[in-house]
């Protein structure tokens, strides 16, 4: 698993979202488990079933990610959208991205009340938690949801 892990980073979200399998120490793996033996210790019997959901799961990271040239496009071009920093108050404090807001987790409603074809960026260090938040609202319905590539690290290089 290690090895499927670090060539496609959203295996362990896919896995869990459409098997829930590794999201806890009851459903977890270990990285040395081949993918044929985590399908077998969880009873998914279509490996390859398995393996198509992994490979989606990919293309749909790969569409959410946005350059953060791109959203600085959309910045100065004045356009419409929510940017939003998902990173802790002393990550925002070490390196803030002055264009993005931060997440308000005491008002994380006002968030799934926006229209659902509202563009939305998500921010995070480097790019993986931003990841987990927008797959969460794409899986509310939410269609213009990005992440941004490389987080706060790529965009303090641009």
């Amino acid at each position: 698993m290690a090895q499927v892990l670090e060539r496609v980073p959203s295996a362990q979200r896919a896995l869990f979202q459409r098997y829930h399998v590794g999201g806890c120490s009851s459903c977890g793996f270990q990285p040395t488990d081949t993918l044929e033996q985590v399908c077998r210790d969880h009873n998914l019997l279509d490996v390859s079933g398995v393996v198509e959901t992994i490979v989606r799961a990919h293309e749909v990271d790969q569409r959410m990610q946005v350059d953060p040239e791109r959203v600085r496009a959309w910045l100065a071009g004045g356009e419409t959208f929510s940017f939003i920093d998902v990173r802790s108050t002393e990550e925002i404090a070490a390196s803030r991205i002055d264009a993005a807001e931060p997440l308000d987790h005491a008002d994380s409603q006002r968030y799934m009340d926006l229209p659902k074809d509202r563009r939305i960026v998500f921010a995070c260090q480097d790019g993986e938690r931003s990841l987990d938040v927008a797959s969460y609202f794409v899986g509310h319905g939410f269609t213009e949801i990005y992440s941004l590539r490389g987080g706060q690290t790529a965009w303090a290089q641009g």
